[in-house]
């Protein structure tokens, strides 16, 4: 049994170009194998523009639905980057070491990890969490969330035996 089983997740790509049918929706689908590889249910995946009202509604829809939402694309310094700036609208709490984990495994490849500008939180139960949208860092990122993510959800769910806090071995 893999450690997601069950876990139910929703996935957002954001991306004008992915959105207008121009381009393929790589990353999504990188994380989408990666999510059922691990024994999660993808409940949906949804794909939108880099606008943030368009965002924010996606967001909020899967959060409703899902126990993770992971957001694609829209984290870094271009002018229509918005995913971190629509995300922190519906957050109702933030979770900042997943962001800055996400980070600095993202710099452990490239020094360009730096740009990366996710956020993470929670919405309501639901985990939120924006990655990059290259699926190279798509894959970076999984090696850091997978350990985590299980208990993070039971966490969020609500009260943990004592013993579920050890932590996972860390990755080599």
């Amino acid at each position: 049994m893999s450690g997601l089983e069950g876990i139910r997740v929703g996935l957002l790509t954001v991306s004008d170009r992915v959105a207008e049918g121009s381009r393929p929706d790589v990353g999504g689908q990188a994380l989408a194998e990666r999510v059922e590889g691990a024994g999660g249910v993808v409940v949906a995946r949804l794909v939108v523009a880099d606008e943030r009202p368009a965002i924010t509604a996606a967001v909020g829809d899967l959060a409703a639905r899902a126990d993770v939402v992971l957001t694609s694309g829209g984290t870094g310094l271009g002018p229509r980057d918005v995913t971190p700036e629509a995300t922190r609208e519906v957050l109702d709490r933030e979770a900042p070491g997943i962001a800055e984990a996400l980070r600095r495994a993202g710099m452990d490849a490239t020094p360009f990890g730096m740009l990366s500008r996710g956020l993470a939180g929670l919405v309501g139960r639901a985990l939120v969490i924006n990655l990059p949208g290259n699926p190279r860092a798509v894959g970076e990122s999984w090696v850091v969330l997978e350990p985590v993510l299980a208990h993070a959800v039971r966490t969020a769910r609500g009260p943990v035996r004592d013993d579920a806090h050890r932590a996972p071995p860390r990755p080599p």
